[in-house]
């Protein structure tokens, strides 16, 4: 007799081969994924949640269509502004107070603010996501294309995909009736992708948002690792450092003389050679991106590039690179710091150095409290027929906005759309992910706003 598998079986198999299955055949299965009857845990208003998000699916791709068809570079502040434009008369039709913020003083163009002041009774939510791509405006990597459900264009899956999945989820929200109570602000940054300067200023929004909120979920693009969906408790930091090593100079027959000494250039080896043998432990990975020395050596005003010009007989007086480092807590980047600025001190005969170490984004640890959303999530996932998403190593995620308000409330990174190859052209995102996405996020949103404070 054949065996027969319950509906919940069915939805998790189909949610799993769904980025795997042509266009038409993906559409199909996602409809069967739709169906009411396989939501068996969710109350009448979640039901009603996750039906308006299949409803809008198709509004929500043409709402990413229009993101990603106005190109918005960090760097191109008119077209950043532009997307910003888009975007608010979306909150604002939901009920949301939207502000622009302009960013001059961070060199940058500025974010969008929308706040949603709810009861007051619930748990406060912050949303984050981000308004610029790494694609600049001179780049040939332009516009939207849809083969069936996937998408391709600049952003689309970072992080404009996960815009749309935020608005998707709040449209479906209002739409059953769940989004009046909930206290909700969003902060959609224009300068994700390089941060502005000071950070003090660049983020000072987003760490006051952090400050009001008791929860904070991150619109980036979802995790995947061995085929599975993960879920994303921490992140960690994004730290530069600068190492600039001065010597003495002049024939190369007096190397290594008691007035020659040993060169620059030697001296930055030995710290770039004891950095990769004194500073490995878990969690931290540090890298040397780009080195020059000789008789003269120069970064250029971005610090990517680097001129140099020596001879062989010269030795050479001046020696400099530049790298980052990424921890898993506050306390390891002190740590980590503390080690390279010992190693540095150790000078070579007649060299000096110094380092200096930018901290640019903070860690988000992987806490009780942000494992606790995870699990919040798991059993949305159980109640919707989706399989339990694992804890993503955060090894498998970059820096990110969200570490700015670690320090102040918990946190999940991971709620925007899937897909593949951010950064690169041919960046795509599958659309069908949108719909569970964003019944995750709904439902998590509507079950917070339900919980006291």
């Amino acid at each position: 007799m054949a065996r027969r598998f319950s509906k919940a079986a069915q939805v998790a198999a189909l949610a799993l081969l769904l980025p795997l299955l042509p266009a038409g055949a993906a559409t199909a299965a996602e409809a069967a994924v739709a169906d009411p009857a396989a939501a068996q845990g969710l109350s009448a208003a979640e039901q009603r949640i996750s039906d308006a998000v299949a409803a809008g699916h198709e509004d929500a791709i043409s709402l990413l269509a229009r993101l990603v068809d106005q190109g918005s570079g960090t760097y191109d502040f008119a077209g950043v502004e532009a997307v910003s434009r888009l975007l608010a008369p979306e909150f604002e039709a939901l009920g949301f107070q939207v502000e622009w913020k302009p960013m001059p003083q961070a060199g940058r163009a500025g974010h969008l603010l929308a706040r949603h002041p709810g009861s007051g009774k619930g748990r406060r939510i912050l949303l984050i996501g981000h308004l610029d791509t790494v694609f600049e405006a001179d780049s040939p990597f332009k516009g939207f294309r849809r083969e069936g459900m996937r998408g391709i264009g600049p952003g689309v899956g970072d992080d404009k995909g996960g815009v749309a999945v935020m608005i998707a989820a709040l449209r479906a929200m209002r739409a059953a009736g769940a989004l009046a109570d909930a206290d909700i602000e969003v902060v959609l940054t224009g300068d994700e992708e390089d941060v502005g300067s000071p950070v003090s200023i660049a983020r000072a929004d987003l760490v006051a948002a952090g400050k009001r909120a008791d929860v904070a979920l991150d619109f980036e693009n979802l995790s995947h690792e061995d085929g599975r969906e993960m879920g994303a408790v921490a992140r960690r930091s994004s730290n530069t450092w600068t190492l600039t090593v001065q010597g003495e100079t002049g024939h190369s027959s007096g190397i290594f003389s008691d007035s020659m000494g040993d060169g620059a250039i030697f001296e930055l080896a030995r710290i770039l050679a004891a950095f990769r043998s004194e500073l490995p432990e878990p969690d931290l990975t540090f890298n040397v991106g780009i080195a020059a020395g000789g008789q003269e050596a120069a970064f250029d005003a971005t610090k990517t590039r680097a001129q140099a010009s020596g001879k062989d007989n010269i030795v050479p007086p001046t020696a400099l690179a530049r790298g980052d480092f990424r921890t898993l807590s506050a306390g390891q980047t002190r740590r980590v710091a503390a080690k390279m600025q010992a190693i540095v001190a150790r000078h070579l005969p007649r060299t000096t150095a110094t380092l200096q170490i930018d901290e640019n984004y903070p860690p988000m640890a992987p806490t009780a409290g942000n494992r606790a959303l995870l699990s919040m999530l798991n059993t949305i996932n159980r109640d919707l027929g989706l399989p339990a998403m694992g804890e993503l190593d955060p090894l498998g995620r970059g820096a990110g906005d969200i570490s700015f308000v670690a320090a102040d409330t918990d946190g999940l990174v991971g709620m925007g759309i899937a897909g593949s190859g951010s950064h690169a052209e041919g960046e795509s995102a599958d659309l069908a992910s949108i719909v569970h996405q964003a019944r995750r996020a709904a439902i998590l949103m509507h079950r917070l706003a339900a919980t006291p404070r």
